[in-house]
Formats: structure tokens, sequence, C-alpha cells
């Protein structure tokens, strides 16, 4: 198997996660189009004893960096009468909302924790290749997602199950 073949079966799972950082299909798909780019441009450059999939996701990763550096920022407050007007309708199953109301979430997590739990849990990267990707210690990446899933829970209101567990006096139990 080629080089080139072992880039191409990393496409789907680059896509996966190009989409979910830029929470837009087309932009994910341009993205991972300039990841490809620059891979192919610069493989004779590529460490052969590295991991194949790690150096593509920093890549990724660095390239989306880019962006958002050179991206205006929007400013976080809209006029009332600039919101779009949306037709009403009946919700949807709460299961949906749930689904929505996470995904809203996620997105006003800082960005180093939203990589973080989007390569762990979109991608299904081990701690070793997500902090390799990330070009992080492994400890911070730990750090990260012990923050992101804090928030998230946070946010969601679905924090009060792990604070009904007793807490330790620090003395033996006799």
């Amino acid at each position: 198997m080629t080089d080139l073949d072992k880039i191409e079966a990393q496409i789907p799972a680059l896509r996966r996660y190009a989409h979910a950082l830029m929470r837009d299909a087309e932009a994910g798909d341009d993205l991972v189009q300039d990841c490809l780019e620059r891979a192919v441009a610069k493989l004779h450059q590529r460490r052969p004893d590295g991991a194949l999939r790690a150096w593509l996701f920093r890549i990724l990763i660095n390239r989306h960096r880019d962006l958002m550096r050179r991206a205006p920022r929007p400013g976080h407050l809209i006029a009332v009468d600039e919101l779009p007007s949306e037709p009403s309708r009946q919700a949807g199953q709460e299961a949906h909302m749930a689904l929505r109301e996470t995904e809203a979430a996620i997105a006003r997590l800082p960005e180093d924790q939203r990589r973080a739990l989007l390569l762990v849990a979109l991608d299904g990267a081990t701690f070793d290749e997500a902090a390799t990707m990330l070009d992080i210690p492994r400890g911070t990446l730990m750090s990260r997602l012990a923050r992101a899933r804090a928030s998230l829970r946070t946010m969601t209101g679905r924090g009060g199950a792990t604070s009904a567990a007793p807490k330790p006096t620090g003395r033996p139990n006799r």
C-alpha cells in the first residue's frame, strides 16, 4: 500500500472531524482539501516512523487554526430586530432537543477544549493519538477533556448527578 493509498484511507475520518470543527459541511470539505493538498506537497518531509494519521490530523488542525486567526471575529451581541424570523413549529422529540442543546454547548466550549473533545468523543482517537495530533502532552489533553465534560454538564443542566456522591472526610471508617 503506497503512502497516497494510506492517506486516502484517512479521508473519512478527516472529513468527520473537519465538519465538526467548522460546523459546516462545505467549509469542512474545503479544510480537508487544503489538508490533503499540503500533505501531498510535504509528503517527502514526513518522518517515515511517525504515525500517518496523527500527521494528517496535525496538518488539518494547524490549517484550521490559521483560518480561525484570519477570520473576522463576529460580535456576540445581535439586535433583536436583526434576528431572522423562523416559522413556529411544534417541538420535536426530547432526544432531538437534547442533541441540539449539547451541540450548542459544544460550540460554546473554548477552542482547545472543543478540539480535544471532538477528537476523542467523535473521532474515537485514543488519548495518546489525540495528544499527538494536538501536539500537547497527554496530561494536558486529559485536563482539557475533563474541563470540557464538566462545562458540558453545567451548560446542559446535567451536572447534578455527579455531585450527589458523598465527599470523603479524610478519616478511616471504623
